[in-house]
């Protein structure tokens, strides 16, 4: 029998409010046979090719404190592929510390009468002091390829494991979730990669991690527009949009460290958002800057969507009078001094730290390791 079952589930605890960042699909429910539990092994990315299927659901949501009684209780409907967007406003029950302790989740819509669960959830509690590492993926943590047919193959019926990694990036990813610091993945991976890829980040001690993957439905889609083909190879548009998503669930942070590479757009859409917080543009002139930019190049919907967020974003920064300490990280793409900028682009250039690495195929050096030891 199919239920609802949730493709990803993110919630984020403020002083303020409670953001629920999620997406639901149909899946065949399998119980497991036998008494023995299987061995676990990566999953890759076209065992979840189902989640093309676009549903539309109702969820309820309840929130209990730590003594399990329900201090909240709503109902919402998502939209025409699955997902919601929830921003809850603190009540007074909610403010204490410790009071909004659990979120269960109920899916109420598909069968009559009946509340499926959906799972049961910690928030992530940034009410204190908020740091972040916001982390592209692709060729910035692993060296990952989609120029052939053939390599776009290999990646969707291959764990990321088999891909060669950067260490010099999980480096300093670690170091600062080690500080303290709250990642956030971006990738502009199909929606359907995100079970691939928290396995990898599981593997390498990256752990909590919000992913924002691209929603492949929502480019081929005849009746949305806030992406479309052309955002297939654009990536400008796709990943500011989802920076300021961040934003908007987790509020203006007090430190912010941006990780990407030089292979794309990264440059550019990192310096745009530092100008967002630290520039002294108007939102109008940024916004003409990005629609003339070969990097976004937005239709007509997408740029009253995208100048909405960016009047909402310097709004939130007037109200906290606040703005972060913002440190950009840059993988260079070969040997190169310095990144190539537009003029237009060229403000918070100073922020960015263009750092030198090398791709290391595990499985490729773990043979020579092997080959290499001696015999007894």
């Amino acid at each position: 029998m199919k239920r609802a079952y949730p493709v990803h589930f993110l919630s984020i605890l403020t002083d303020e409010w409670l953001a629920i960042r999620a997406s639901l699909t149909m899946k065949e429910h399998i119980y497991s046979k036998g008494n023995h539990l299987e061995k676990f092994t990566p999953s890759f990315p076209i065992q979840a090719y189902r989640l093309l299927n676009a549903y539309q659901f109702i969820m309820k949501i309840i929130i209990k404190n730590e003594d399990q009684e329900v201090i909240f209780e709503k109902v919402y409907e998502s939209d025409s592929f699955g997902t919601f967007q929830l921003k809850i406003p603190l009540n007074e029950n909610m403010k204490e510390d410790g009071a909004v302790h659990i979120i269960e989740a109920y899916e109420i819509g598909k069968i009559k009468a009946l509340e499926v669960l959906l799972g049961t959830y910690l928030p992530v509690n940034l009410k204190n002091e908020k740091k972040f590492i916001i982390c592209d993926f692709d060729k910035t943590l692993v060296h990952t390829k989609y120029s052939s047919p053939e390599e776009i193959y290999k990646s969707l019926t291959s764990p990321i494991n088999e891909f060669p990694i950067i260490p010099e990036s999980i480096e300093i990813l670690n170091k600062y979730c080690d500080q303290g610091y709250h990642p956030f993945i971006l990738s502009a991976s199909p929606h359907f990669y995100e079970n691939a890829i928290r396995d990898w980040l599981y593997a390498n001690n990256i752990f909590s991690a919000g992913i924002f993957l691209k929603d492949y439905r929502k480019v081929f889609s005849f009746f949305e527009s806030d992406l479309s083909p052309k955002d297939l190879k654009a990536q400008g548009l796709y990943k500011l949009n989802h920076l300021l998503d961040i934003v908007y669930m987790t509020g203006v942070p007090e430190e912010l460290v941006l990780m990407g590479d030089n292979f794309e757009s990264d440059p550019l859409i990192y310096l745009t958002f530092y100008e967002l917080f630290h520039g002294e543009s108007e939102p109008t002139q940024i916004w003409k800057k990005l629609k003339v930019s070969e990097a976004f190049r937005l239709n007509h919907k997408q740029n009253s969507l995208l100048l909405n967020k960016i009047f909402q974003l310097t709004d939130n920064i007037k109200r906290v009078h606040k703005k972060p300490k913002i440190k950009i990280y840059i993988r260079k793409k070969a040997d190169e001094a310095q990144i190539d900028l537009p003029d237009n682009f060229q403000y918070g250039a100073d922020a960015i730290d263009l750092y030198k690495s090398h791709v290391l195929d595990i499985k490729r050096d773990t043979k020579k390791i092997t080959a290499q030891a001696p015999t007894e």
